[in-house]
């Protein structure tokens, strides 16, 4: 990395840390009650490292084998790594003691296949059930109405632990356009909460993203994934 890249690699989470603290301070909440995961696909890793080295704490990676080819680079090295895109059943054995929580459970059979392979390694991995909130045919996630069965289904087995929610609401193009979504996604939270499942700890509710996540903010989120508001436009956002 270039002088130049370092320097505006650290002043946008610096700037994107700002924004957080304000967007809680609106919603009579604490700057350190929100945790901020840096989305890090397509990122490589000195740029990875280099994000760490400036303050973020938390890494998501949304593809596998980018992960892999990153972790075997010390890439996450002092931060906590989260798998935060799509997963297939048979990749899951990849990252068993290698990510600490995945975000994106948005099935039954995914959520036992991940106990399954978590029972292999002797570990218990922490996941987040995905909700398709916007129940977008094209996105993957739990529709909002089967939500409560799967974790009836999920929260008995030996292996996992459910640690809140996920989602990811459909594209916003205006300024508030997913707060409906963002609602909605803090009622299924409290409900949930309210019901004292065993093995459900309804930690996290991680929502919002570079373009909204101070709407999140204010709808209760206390978990947001950034990316191009921390390390730029992607190359195929160009």
């Amino acid at each position: 990395m270039t002088e130049l890249e370092q320097k505006e690699l650290k002043e946008n989470i610096e700037q994107v840390q700002f924004r957080i603290a304000q967007a809680a301070m609106r919603a009579g909440r604490k700057a350190d009650d929100i945790r901020l995961v840096a989305a890090t696909k397509m990122n490589d890793g000195e740029r990875v490292q280099a994000a760490i080295q400036y303050g973020i704490q938390v890494a998501g990676e949304n593809r596998v084998q980018e992960l892999l080819e990153k972790y075997e680079q010390d890439a996450y090295v002092g931060a906590d790594l989260h798998f935060i895109g799509t997963l297939q059943t048979n990749k899951v054995k990849y990252l068993m003691g290698k990510v600490s929580l995945i975000q994106s459970v948005g099935s039954e059979k995914l959520g036992r296949c991940i106990a399954k392979e978590a029972q292999k390694y002797g570990i218990c991995q922490d996941i987040l059930l995905e909700v398709n909130i916007g129940e977008e045919s094209a996105k993957s996630g739990l529709p909002p109405e089967n939500l409560e069965a799967t974790i009836e289904q999920l929260c008995v087995l030996p292996g996992i632990h459910i640690r809140g929610l996920m989602a990811i609401p459909p594209i916003a193009h205006a300024h508030g356009e997913n707060l409906r979504y963002f609602d909605r996604m803090r009622q299924l939270f409290i409900d949930i909460s309210a019901k004292r499942y065993d093995n459900v700890s309804m930690d996290y509710l991680s929502m919002g993203m570079s373009g909204d996540f101070e709407d999140a903010i204010t709808c209760g989120a206390n978990m947001v994934r950034v990316g191009t508001a921390i390390f730029g436009l992607r190359p195929y956002m160009r």
